[in-house]
């Protein structure tokens, strides 16, 4: 599925070979809906061809999209004022929109660099990636750098959770930054337990009041995003791994998997669903019991791994049923890759494949990780 049907998909249709770089707004059957760039998938598409490049031994096939995205993101993701990245461009590269409250574009393009010179042996991106892990912790530090989303202040789930995958990319391509790297995973894990893991009422909050007090008293502080939190939860696993199982980090993760599971998945339709509320009140947003695609693939990550990590069989079930409800519902048989947005009763809301949110990283990462943990599995059985 990953190599003759999604990766075809977006180097067939998105590759734009006349201006470099990865265009995302994509119909069904790949027709251009929309022509501006977002930086974020520049990136992450880096990321992912890297990694396909560098596990299948396939550099001479994804050579040129690589190095096409590399020469796109240095040439045009960078605002030249203050180094900062742009959240979209036109297909030619001139700035549109500069999200200047978040650093995801910075984070995107660390872990691409990251993969880059891994997949095909340029350490100078993995000190570029290194280098902008730098601004990224400068800018996060800076008072009034970020232009706060509210008045209030608050601490959201969002930025420790991308950083810490976003460190663990840097550090398979850094080793020689181990300790730093680790060290600091260290202190997002704290964070992440202390703030967003509430077993007060069993839930991964996505935003809390700065002194870590929970905000029940308002739409955002009662928001859950069972998808967010559930990829949150198998970063945490990932590190249990690499840290030969750890066995504290490995019950928080699976912790969070098992709370956000319970809240997230459609037990009559199936699904994971889009939003939750933390007291079961009513929900806010229109589209919140939607089953979008990315969780699906997040939900999927995490159960394998719980079950590779703990070897209880209600893991495994549940990967089996996320892997049935999505071959039922999102993959797109005959124009390839998969549809993005469900209803709650699983219809199609839009054929399209590609926006300024879906691209080609969920998907083809989901089935990379996923192929990684299966063949695992084999190895273990055959042993």
């Amino acid at each position: 599925m990953l190599l003759d049907n999604v990766l075809p998909f977006w180097l067939n249709n998105g590759f734009d070979r006349q201006y470099g770089g990865m265009l995302t707004g994509l119909d069904r059957e790949g027709s251009l809906l929309e022509t501006d760039k977002s930086i974020w998938f520049q990136g992450r598409a880096l990321w992912v061809f890297s990694e396909a490049a560098r596990i299948y031994s396939r550099q001479s096939e994804y050579q040129e999209v690589c190095a096409s995205l590399v020469e796109f993101i240095e040439k045009h993701g960078f605002d030249p004022t203050d180094g900062r990245m742009y959240f979209r461009v036109s297909r030619e590269g001139k700035p549109i929109v500069k999200r200047i409250r978040y650093v995801f574009s910075e984070t995107f393009a660390i872990i691409g660099f990251a993969s880059y010179s891994r997949a095909f042996g340029k350490k100078e991106y993995a000190i570029k990636a290194y280098d902008l892990f730098k601004k990224v912790l400068k800018t996060l530090s800076t008072k009034d750098l970020l232009v706060p989303k509210f008045e209030r202040q608050s601490k959201g789930f969002g930025v420790p959770m991308i950083l810490l995958n976003t460190v663990q990319e840097l550090r398979e391509a850094c080793p020689e930054h181990k300790e730093e790297l680790t060290s600091f995973i260290d202190d997002l894990l704290q964070e992440i337990e202390q703030y967003f893991v509430r077993p007060e009422l069993e839930i991964v909050v996505e935003q809390c009041s700065a002194d870590g007090s929970l905000e029940l008293e308002h739409f955002e502080g009662r928001l859950l995003n069972p998808g967010h939190a559930i990829e949150g939860a198998w970063f945490i696993m990932r590190e249990a791994r690499y840290r030969e199982n750890n066995t504290n980090i490995m019950n928080l993760g699976t912790k969070m998997l098992d709370w956000m599971w319970k809240i997230g998945w459609d037990t009559e339709k199936k699904g994971i669903i889009y939003f939750r509320d933390a007291l079961g009140r009513s929900a806010t947003d229109y589209w919140h019991d939607m089953k979008f695609w990315w969780p699906q693939c997040e939900a999927s990550i995490a159960n394998l791994m719980a079950f590779i990590l703990t070897e209880k069989e209600e893991y495994l079930n549940q990967f089996i049923e996320v892997d049935r409800y999505i071959k039922a519902n999102f993959v797109d048989e005959e124009a390839g890759e998969w549809y993005g947005y469900l209803h709650h009763d699983n219809s199609l809301s839009t054929p399209l494949k590609g926006n300024m949110f879906k691209g080609p990283f969920h998907i083809p990462r989901m089935y990379l990780v996923c192929a990684s943990l299966l063949n695992e599995l084999s190895l273990i059985k055959k042993n």
